[in-house]
């Protein structure tokens, strides 16, 4: 166990005012508009900032940038389990806002592919990623690097929410990570933002929270020019009952991905009507997050809603989660996040790009 420190569904690109919509319909209260966008003088809504056109940013094909994050701080960061090893192609989990692997995936992925006998890593991201997500970034960028290095396999990608959008950054921004990379499953992931966070910013919020707001900088720059990469294959699974990361109550909203590779968008509900999962079930209980996911990293492409059974929609705990300890591992995670929310250190405005994102 690790210890810790084809039936591709293409879809468009959400549009940003569908977030700020869902925002003003919810009530959501805004940050003042001197630490973010402009506020809508009838609705008080938290406006998306003024977007900047893709030949702002650096094109795609520009080699990466050095990592300024001591190469110590990178390798600390990153548990691998032992076998890990040549010839064997490995899953890098990528955690969530506000926590660690420890929270995210300890007391579920980490079991069930300990079962299945599955090489896997973890990065543990700064600040408990709450912090810039562009340093963020720059571990999962060596992350992807040593596994490739250690294995000389392509690198299976797996990360919840901000997650799930962390390594879309580190792929847009050093181009050498795009050979290395197979499978990118995310559960929940603000790849275009999420009109509920403002609601968080009120009147400021931790780094990471403002780069997923609709509009951020750092999400303008993330899908700049192209949101995926041919040679990956991408499944990116959502809920409709997701209490964080909205608007997603169809297949165009903020977490589906569009662009060249193969793409699978799909939601639990597109695949048991009846799934209850939510922001946090999706990627640490859920069996049909789970289902879906492990389809995806078990065969060539994305994942395929019609390859998973319909029996996983009578089961109520993904592998690895065990029963009796399950309440309290929840109970947990979810203190956890709620503490993050609430006391991590915060700033007033989103942190400005690094230089190597601008043309």
């Amino acid at each position: 166990m690790l210890r810790l420190p084809r039936r591709p569904v293409r879809r468009v690109r959400p549009v940003l005012a569908a977030a700020v919509a869902a925002a003003a319909a919810a009530g959501v209260l805004v940050a003042p508009a001197s630490s973010a966008g402009p506020i809508d003088a009838l609705t008080g809504v938290l406006l998306p900032a003024p977007a900047r056109p893709d030949e702002a940013f650096a094109p795609v094909d520009r080699p990466g940038p050095a990592l300024s994050v001591p190469r110590a701080q990178l390798e600390a960061a990153l548990a691998c389990t032992a076998n890990v090893t040549r010839g064997r192609q490995t899953v890098l989990l990528v955690p969530g806002t506000t926590v660690t692997p420890r929270e995210n995936f300890s007391w579920n992925w980490f079991r069930a592919l300990d079962r299945l006998d599955r090489p896997y890593c973890a990065v543990t991201l700064p600040q408990s990623t709450n912090g810039d997500a562009q340093v963020a970034s720059e571990y999962v960028v060596h992350a992807i690097r040593a596994i490739h290095a250690r294995t000389g396999v392509d690198v299976q990608v797996m990360g919840h929410s901000q997650g799930g959008t962390e390594p879309r950054f580190a792929l847009r921004f050093w181009p050498d990570l795009r050979s290395k990379v197979d499978d990118y499953v995310t559960w929940g992931a603000t790849n275009h933002g999420s009109a509920l966070i403002a609601a968080l910013c009120t009147p400021d919020c931790t780094p990471a929270l403002w780069q997923q707001l609709p509009g951020s900088d750092y999400l303008q720059a993330t899908n700049s020019y192209q949101e995926t990469f041919a040679g990956i294959s991408y499944t990116s699974i959502y809920t409709r009952l997701d209490q964080f990361v909205q608007p997603n109550l169809d297949d165009t909203g903020t977490t589906s991905l569009s662009g060249p590779g193969d793409i699978t968008n799909v939601a639990t509900q597109d695949v048991c009507p009846a799934n209850a999962a939510e922001h946090i079930a999706i990627a640490t209980y859920d069996p049909v997050g789970y289902a879906l996911a492990l389809d995806a990293i078990s065969h060539p492409g994305p994942a395929d809603p019609a390859r998973i059974p319909a029996s996983v929609c009578t089961e109520v705990l993904m592998p690895g989660v065990d029963p009796l300890t399950f309440p309290t591992s929840y109970a947990d995670a979810t203190a956890k996040i709620a503490q993050g929310l609430t006391v991590a250190p915060r700033v007033s405005a989103e942190p400005p790009l690094k230089p190597y994102v601008l043309r």
